[in-house]
């Protein structure tokens, strides 16, 4: 896909740079203290607006072995925090002994819409997008025993 080998990493940087944005306007703005989850959600966040705002710069698909885990576990770090919201059983004092709960929903439209499940939501969609720009990059490397688009084909 063309499209996605130009324009992956840059969709993935904007989705990292509005994630960060959002979560900066909740807490200066908005004035909602941070969980310890949400903290941890955002130490996986934040870092990928600076890593994938270079790689898209130089177009560098190679940032991407390195960004995957990031994007990973800090969706799987969000989904965990959505189900402690969403899911009163789960709910546990181990990680939010101290402070804010990580139940508190600041934000629930819709009944299940909150901030970490938006931010799950980003993790996701950045994940997806790296997979896919790997894929595209793994299909078109002729090291990689893909036949490049431009060869005509097996001579017969």
């Amino acid at each position: 896909m063309p499209w996605l080998e130009r324009h992956g990493l840059t969709l993935a940087w904007l989705i990292a740079l509005v994630a960060t944005a959002g979560s900066i306007y909740a807490s200066e703005v908005r004035q909602f203290l941070p969980c310890t989850l949400c903290w941890v959600e955002r130490i996986f966040m934040f870092p990928l607006v600076l890593i994938l705002g270079l790689a898209s710069l130089r177009r560098d698909r190679g940032v991407v072995d390195y960004v995957l885990p990031l994007t990973v576990l800090g969706g799987l770090t969000s989904l965990y925090h959505f189900l402690l919201q969403k899911v009163p059983a789960l709910e546990s004092d181990a990680f939010c002994a101290a402070g804010v709960p990580c139940s508190v929903q600041y934000v629930n439209w819709l009944g299940f819409v909150t901030l970490p499940f938006l931010a799950w939501v980003a993790f996701t969609a950045m994940t997806l997008l790296l997979v896919a720009c790997r894929r595209a990059e793994r299909q078109n490397d002729p090291a990689q025993g893909a036949v490049p688009e431009s060869s005509p084909g097996p001579a017969r």
